[in-house]
């Protein structure tokens, strides 16, 4: 058995924790630690300690190429899409992280740096872009595009031939219409046409 890949994570809010539950899950790779606020240096996150603050995401890369963004994207995705490109910039390779607990098709393509959390289900042709959140229990379904940056919350269904835009929120327990075009934010529970 080969030894888990290194890999530090990026932003220690709440969804910093449900990402390392699913990285635990994958078991594909070793937490090194946090990247947070420098205030919180030396707190720990479900026992994973910060280790840094952005400014030294440079500094971190010498001795660990992966990293994966971990903070939320609800109000608005900006610090997700600044620390992209800065990690980017840097080198950094961004791995897509799935939970084991979800089903996606071999016939699927997802983007660098998207993590695919648990019981989401992602079906065919579907087409998922970069450093997107697929969150629990969502459905992307055949021939889907989910463009790059988007936020698909807790339970949301973006049915088939739907074309979801870059910077697309979509809120809990949305439910788009088939072949669909979707853009900016989508309120929780609510049916886009």
């Amino acid at each position: 058995m080969t030894s888990a890949e290194r890999i530090i994570l990026v932003g220690g809010g709440g969804h910093c924790r449900s990402v390392i539950d699913v990285i635990e899950q994958q078991g594909k790779y070793k937490i090194d630690g946090i990247v947070d606020l420098k205030e919180n240096i030396g707190e720990k996150i479900l026992g994973y300690p910060v280790i840094a603050c952005d400014n030294q995401l440079r500094e971190l890369f010498s001795s660990c190429k992966n990293a994966v963004i971990t903070v939320g994207h609800i109000k608005t995705n900006s610090l997700r899409l600044k620390l992209y490109k800065s990690l980017k910039e840097i080198g950094y390779k961004l791995p897509v992280i799935t939970s084991p607990l979800a089903y996606v098709s071999r016939h699927a393509q997802i983007g660098e740096g998207t993590v695919i959390m648990h019981h989401a289900l992602v079906n065919a042709n579907a087409n998922i872009g970069k450093n997107c959140i697929i969150n629990s229990k969502a459905l992307i379904e055949h021939d889907a595009q989910v463009g790059d940056h988007c936020h698909i919350s807790t339970a949301s269904v973006i049915n088939g031939g739907v074309v979801v835009e870059n910077n697309t929120f979509v809120g809990s327990n949305s439910t788009s219409k088939q072949e669909a075009n979707l853009m900016g934010f989508i309120k929780a529970g609510s049916l886009a046409k």
